[in-house]
C-alpha cells in the first residue's frame, strides 16, 4: 500500500490495527494511510515525553535554537512537500497552502530567536528596614510534560505554534493532530525526529476521542494546549483538572467599515477574509458592518470581488475557494443559511451547495439571533448589514457570545482608539481584516473564544512558571 504514515512515539514510528484512511475533500481519494494509536501507545508516549524532560529542561538556549534552526531548513527544504499534503489532506488552495508552509518556517525562526532571549528580572527588596541588603532574582523554568491538540485547518502551522514554543522553552509536547488532516503533522514528526531534539520529546499521533479524553485528565501533564471548537474546548477543560489550560477557540469575528478611503483595497481585503479556506478560520469575517452613507457604494463593488472568486481543483495554482472539509460540513451551512432565508435573509449571492462545495455566499436582511450571525459559521459566507452610528456597530459587533479578533476600517483615530477600548475581542486590527495574523503577535480570545494566548513568546510564558530566588547579601 502506497503512502503509509507510521505515527510516532518519541523518534519510533510506529503502527496499529486501527487504520486510519485520509481522504482528499476534493474528489474522496485516499490520500494517505495513518493509523490511530492504542492504549498503550498513549501510555509509552507520555511515560518518553516525563523522561525526556529531565534532559530537555537542561538545555542550554544555544542548543534549542540549534534544534529548531535545523527543523526550519528542514521544512524549507522539504516546502513543496509539505504545501502540497496539505493540500491534499484539507482542500487548501496550493497557492494556501504555501504561504502556510511560509508561516510554519517563520515560526520556527521565531522560535529559535525566543529560546536565547527567555528573560527573567532582577528585583532589588531592600524597600524597608527589615528586608535590607536583600536582593532576588525571578526566572522563568519549563513547566513540563504538555498536551497539544490541533484542528484541521491548518494542519501545518498550528501545530507548529504548539510544537514550536514547547521546543524553545525545554519543554516535552504530544500533538495529537485532526483525524481528518494528521499526515502534514506526521511529515512534522519527521523532521523534528532527525533535528537532535531529545528521544520522546515529542510524539504525534491520531487516536480515540476516549483515548484523547484520557490524556487531557492524566495528571502526568502539566498543560493542556487546544486549539478548535467552543464545545470541545470548554468539555476538555471541564475534564483537565489542576493542570494550566490554553483554550483557542472559535468567533464570528465582525468588520465595521467607518471610511469609504482606500475602498477598493478594504473591498479586496474583505473578500479575502470572509471566503480564504472557504471561510474555514475560526477569525474568518462573518460579520460585514457598514456606514449606511457608504452601504450603496460598498456593496456593488464586493459582489463583484465575491463573483471573481474562482473556485475549483485546490491544487490549480488559480483556484481561490476550495472544497470544505467534507460534504456533512457543506450541507450543514446549506441548512443554516436555508434556515435564515425562511426567516426573512436574503442571499446576494451564491447559496448553492455541489458536493463538498459551497458557492462564496453574502447574506442581507439578517438577524442577531440568526445561526449565521450568532454562531461560527465556519464556511464562506458573510452576513452584511448597514448601520447608523458607529457606537452602534460597536454595539452589534459584541452582541456575540465569541471574542476573538474584529477589525475596523477609519481614518478617525479617535474612532480607532473608541474601537479598541470597548470592543470586547482578544485583538482589534484597524484598517485591515480580522483574520489578520502574524506569527510574533499575542493570538487568542475572550468569551467563549477561549484564554491564554498563542504567538511564540506569548505560548512560552504559558509554558513556563517564574520561581524566584532570594538572596541575604547581610
Amino acid at each position: 500500500m502506497k503512502n503509509i504514515f507510521k505515527y510516532y512515539i518519541g523518534n519510533t514510528r510506529k503502527e496499529s490495527n486501527v487504520v486510519l484512511e485520509v481522504r482528499n475533500p476534493f474528489n474522496n481519494d485516499v490520500v494517505g494511510v495513518t493509523f490511530l494509536a492504542s492504549e498503550n501507545d498513549v501510555n509509552d508516549a507520555i511515560q518518553s515525553a516525563v523522561r525526556a524532560f529531565d534532559e530537555t529542561k537542561r538545555l542550554p538556549g544555544f542548543r534549542r535554537a540549534e534544534i529548531l534552526e535545523n527543523i526550519k531548513n528542514a521544512i524549507q527544504k522539504r516546502s513543496e512537500e509539505f504545501a502540497r499534503q496539505i493540500t491534499l489532506e484539507s482542500g487548501k488552495p496550493i497557492a494556501d497552502a504555501r504561504v502556510e508552509v511560509e508561516r510554519a518556517v517563520g515560526t520556527f525562526q521565531l522560535a529559535a530567536e525566543e529560546s536565547k532571549r527567555m528573560a527573567g528580572e532582577y528585583l532589588p527588596l531592600d524597600i524597608s528596614v527589615r528586608s535590607q541588603n536583600r536582593t532576588a532574582i525571578n526566572k522563568r523554568f519549563p513547566i513540563g510534560p504538555i498536551l497539544g491538540i490541533s484542528p484541521f485547518n491548518f494542519p501545518l502551522n498550528l501545530v507548529v505554534h504548539k510544537v514550536a514554543p514547547a521546543i524553545a522553552s525545554g519543554n516535552p509536547i504530544i500533538i495529537k493532530p485532526a483525524t481528518k488532516t494528521p499526515l502534514t503533522a506526521l511529515l512534522l514528526a519527521e523532521v523534528v525526529s532527525e533535528s537532535g531534539w531529545p528521544d520522546g520529546g515529542l510524539s504525534i499521533f491520531p487516536c480515540a476521542t476516549n483515548l484523547a479524553e484520557q490524556m487531557v485528565a492524566d495528571e502526568r501533564f502539566r498543560m493542556l494546549t487546544f486549539t478548535g471548537s467552543a464545545a470541545v474546548g470548554w468539555c476538555l477543560k471541564h475534564i483537565a483538572g489542576k493542570k494550566r489550560v490554553t483554550l483557542e477557540l472559535g468567533g464570528n469575528a465582525g468588520a465595521i467599515i467607518d471610511s469609504d478611503e482606500n475602498l477598493e483595497h478594504t473591498i479586496k481585503r474583505c473578500a479575502v477574509s470572509a471566503f480564504s479556506f472557504s471561510g474555514q478560520i475560526c477569525i474568518s469575517l462573518q460579520r460585514l458592518f457598514i456606514d449606511k452613507k457608504i452601504y450603496d457604494t460598498f456593496m456593488p463593488a464586493f459582489l463583484d470581488a465575491v463573483k471573481a472568486l474562482k473556485m475549483g481543483d485546490p491544487l490549480n495554482e488559480d483556484t481561490k475557494i476550495g472544497p470544505m472539509i467534507e460534504e456533512q460540513e457543506a450541507r450543514r451551512i446549506e441548512s443554516w443559511i436555508g434556515a435564515a432565508v425562511k426567516d426573512g435573509a436574503q442571499i446576494l449571492h451564491g447559496g448553492a451547495r455541489k458536493g463538498s462545495f459551497y458557492e462564496p455566499t453574502v447574506i442581507a436582511n439578517t438577524t442577531p439571533r440568526m445561526k449565521i450571525n450568532a454562531c461560527e459559521i465556519f464556511a464562506p459566507a458573510v452576513t452584511v448589514s448597514r448601520y447608523d452610528a458607529f457606537e452602534e456597530a460597536i454595539s452589534h459587533l459584541n452582541d456575540s457570545v465569541y471574542g476573538l479578533q474584529a477589525s475596523v476600517f477609519t481614518n478617525n483615530i479617535k474612532r480607532a482608539f473608541y474601537a479598541y477600548e470597548n470592543l470586547h475581542v482578544g485583538g482589534v486590527i484597524i484598517n485591515d481584516v480580522p483574520s489578520f495574523r502574524t506569527d510574533n503577535m499575542p493570538y487568542g480570545g475572550v468569551k467563549d473564544s477561549g484564554f491564554g494566548r498563542e504567538g511564540v513568546r506569548y505560548a512560552m510564558e504559558e509554558m513556563t512558571e517564574p520561581k524566584l530566588l532570594v538572596l541575604n547579601l547581610s
